[in-house]
């Protein structure tokens, strides 16, 4: 019985119910999606690259991936459609993925310079820090590092906490205690000659290995 006078404890029927697993997962994807659109938003309206009239190039795929794939700079294709991986390099990743059997809605792929500029050297390293609120937002589990220019990016961005990346393509390194790094050549630089394709090949099937052995859950 509640005594006259005491404030009224609430019911437990209009008590709140606990959250479950898949409606806190809702909630961080809500706001991963919001946090990739706003910055889609800045990139969009950056002026800090000479890049005239034509758009950047955005990233492309699930917003809370496990697996990252980061190019330097974009093709032809990828700037006439404004979307990262878009054309060859695409369609290659997408065969890539499907031999090794990864999902490919767990991924997620950006350039470091996502402005179209003739010259790379005239990205502002404001646009190539991008990249680091992408990893921030997203939360991978490994970065696949295409061609050594991306490496250098990555290692310039002094994540926090995270160690020295080797050019070592095919072995998997870790960037952080959360975070793992396969470096490969750069994909667009690997589709014309048959040597370059297996070079590509060997490096990035590591990948597979790393796949399967994430624990499903």
């Amino acid at each position: 019985m509640q005594s006259k006078g005491e404030p009224k404890r609430p019911s437990k029927l209009t008590e709140p119910m606990p959250a479950t697993e898949d409606e806190i997962r809702e909630k961080y994807l809500e706001r991963a999606i919001r946090e990739i659109n706003s910055l889609s938003r800045d990139v969009q309206g950056c002026s800090h690259c000479p890049r005239g009239n034509l758009m950047p190039v955005l990233g492309s795929g699930h917003p809370q991936a496990d697996i990252m794939l980061v190019k330097f700079t974009p093709t032809v294709s990828e700037i006439e459609e404004g979307v990262a991986f878009y054309g060859r390099s695409g369609n290659a990743m997408r065969k890539s993925l499907s031999r090794l059997n990864i999902d490919p809605l767990a991924v997620y792929g950006t350039l470091f310079v996502k402005c179209p500029v003739g010259d790379p050297a005239l990205a502002d390293p404001a646009c190539l820090a991008r990249v680091a609120e992408e990893v921030a937002i997203i939360q991978p589990r490994i970065i696949v590092v295409m061609g050594e220019p991306a490496l250098t990016a990555l290692n310039e961005l002094e994540l926090p906490l995270a160690k020295l990346v080797d050019w070592k393509p095919g072995e998997i390194q870790p960037l952080t205690d959360a975070c793992d790094v396969l470096v490969t050549p750069n994909i667009d630089d690997s589709l014309d000659a048959e040597d370059s394709k297996r070079e590509f090949w060997g490096a990035f099937r590591s990948l597979g290995g790393w796949w399967g052995d994430l624990p499903p859950y």
